[in-house]
Parts: structure tokens; sequence; C-alpha cells
């Protein structure tokens, strides 16, 4: 989707942004300048293979590890003059949960409380209000070793909000989940977006970022190869068609010869034109069909999907050649 806008024209102030991050470790180059930008109250998802340097980024823009070169801003902070301001403005949700298992559910809440410095009554006004945000308040007062993968990562989450940051770095969040619990964690992510709270997710579940994010980044090679909505990167990406199907092989042969671009399925009576799968080209398909005379017993459009995105732009996940530079689409 494009990027929102005020009434009177100004975008909406930036939650995270960098201007041409730099990370290496000895001679491997993990960010190669990276450019972001990321309004605040949405979901932005950063995807790329492994090694491409998800984790890293996060690292950086939540004051773990500097970075070599380029400025990053969080919540109105700059990462390296004002860290402080930073840690008090996000949260961290890394890829394991960093529960205490021999404490309950209650007690890692209260821990984090205490570690925030709340005060014994916001301490626990906060964990109770979270136990029950996150539906484990009948649970509370079982030890976190008890618990699903489902109901730890929740546990894991509802930790991070415990100092109600404005920004939260969600690193892999799903991984290892089943899908009922991993849709519980989107509708999570949901919940937390509608409240104010702009989520940074790095994922390798590109339904996920379809799902989620307002605004798609990908990471291949230390450089951003290409950003936009999941919409716009698949728009990007050759192979969208329109699919006809046939019953009668007189109207097949029929359609072939009215349109000789089109790729023959002959065992299967059906045609793939090839377009944009935009209504004005679906449009002047229908017309033409209409011209001619032919009737198909069924009509399908197809475009890629973000697996589709993901591969042409990641090419083998290692080499990060598939795209030369970054293609920002606005």
């Amino acid at each position: 989707m494009p990027t929102t806008r005020h009434d009177d024209g100004r975008q909406p102030p930036a939650a995270v942004s960098t201007l041409g991050l730099r990370k290496s470790y000895g001679d491997k180059t993990v960010l190669d300048g990276i450019d972001l930008r990321i309004p605040a109250g949405s979901v932005f998802a950063l995807l790329g293979p492994n090694g491409a340097g998800k984790t890293t980024t996060v690292q950086i823009l939540s004051t773990l590890v500097s970075a070599d070169g380029g400025r990053a801003q969080v919540a109105g902070h700059d990462v390296a003059t004002a860290p402080d301001g930073v840690r008090a403005a996000i949260g961290v949700t890394g890829q394991f949960a960093a529960l205490d298992d021999l404490l309950t559910a209650e007690e890692n809440l209260l821990l984090m409380a205490d570690l925030l410095h709340l005060g014994k009554r916001e301490g626990r006004r906060r964990a109770a209000e979270l136990l029950e945000r996150f539906g484990i308040a009948d649970v509370a007062r079982k030890r976190a070793a008890t618990f699903s993968g489902g109901m730890r990562r929740r546990l894991d989450i509802a930790m991070t909000l415990v100092g109600d940051p404005q920004v939260i770095f969600l690193d892999e969040p799903t991984t290892g989940l089943d899908p009922r619990s991993r849709r519980t964690m989107w509708s999570t992510v949901r919940t937390l977006v509608a409240g104010g709270v702009t989520v940074f997710l790095t994922t390798q579940y590109l339904e996920e970022a379809d799902q989620l994010a307002d605004r798609i980044a990908v990471l291949d090679g230390g450089r951003i190869v290409a950003e936009g909505s999941a919409d716009e990167l698949k728009a990007q990406i050759p192979g969208s068609h329109v699919r006809l199907g046939f019953t009668d092989p007189a109207e097949y042969a029929h359609a072939a010869t009215a349109l000789p671009g089109a790729t023959r399925d002959e065992e299967n009576l059906a045609l793939r034109v090839a377009g944009d799968g935009g209504l004005d080209a679906l449009r002047a398909l229908l017309d033409r069909l209409d011209e001619a005379g032919i009737r198909a017993a069924d009509l399908s459009v197809h475009t890629p999907d973000l697996d589709d995105v993901f591969l042409a732009l990641t090419g083998d996940g290692s080499t990060g050649t598939a795209l030369p530079a970054k293609e920002t689409l606005r």
C-alpha cells in the first residue's frame, strides 16, 4: 500500500529510520548501506535468506551491537548517541523465548517490572493486565517450563510489553510454532499495531509477511534489493497470466488460433495468456474473446506470490546477485 500521509500532505513520523547503515565482521560485510523509513503505527517486515543480516539489523537498532557506519534513529532517538533513550522506547523479542523456566508466568512478568523499576503496585497491575490480555491469566501461577511453544511465545511478548514500548522488534517470533499458534501470534501483532505500537518484524515465513506487513523489504547480500507493499513486490515479478480452460476441442483450437501468443496445454485443453494481472489487461482479453466469439469453460487469474518474489530477488540465497541495486517502490 502507498505510504500513509496526513490530510495536509505530510508523511507520518518515522518510528525507525536508517541511512547508509553498515556492519562487517572481519572481512565479511553483513550490512552494506541500509536505508529504511518505517512510519509509526505500522508493521514492517524484513525478509531475507539465512545470513542476510536480518538479526544484525535488529541488534543494531536495539543497541545490542554498534554499526560501523551510517545513522539510525528509533522513536526519535539516535541509536549511537542516545542509546538509553532508544532502550526506554523499545521492546525486543528474539528468536528464542527469554523466560526463566523456574519462575511462574506471573513471576516472569514481575521480574521484568522490577528490572524496569516500575514499583511493586504498578508492576502487579501491569502483570495482571498482560496476563489477561494474552490469555494466560488462568496459568499465571504455573512454571514457564510447563508451557507449550505458543504459550511461551505469548508470555515472551507479554514481557516485552511490560515497559509499554513504542517500537517492538520481533526477530522471527513464530519460528517453530504450529500453524494455530502462529495465527494466534498474528492476531496479537495486529492488536498491538491497532493500539499504536510500531512492529519491526523479521521472518522467513512469507505468508506471515503477506498477512501482517504494511511494507516489506527484502535483504540480500547486505543490501535492500526491493521494498514495497506485498502487492507492489508481487507486481514486479513476471509470471502473471490468465488461464482459459475449454471442454470442446474445437473451441480450444479456435481460441489457440485467435490468441497466437498464448501457451498451449493440449492435454488439458487450456491456454495460458501472459499479462500483468491487472483489470485493464483482463478486460482487454475478454474483449478479444468476445470479438472472436470464443466461450471458455473457465477462466482464472494467476499472479506471483511472495515465494516467487523471494526466490527471484535473492537467487540461491547465498550470492546476493539477483538484483544489482535497491529498487524501491513508491
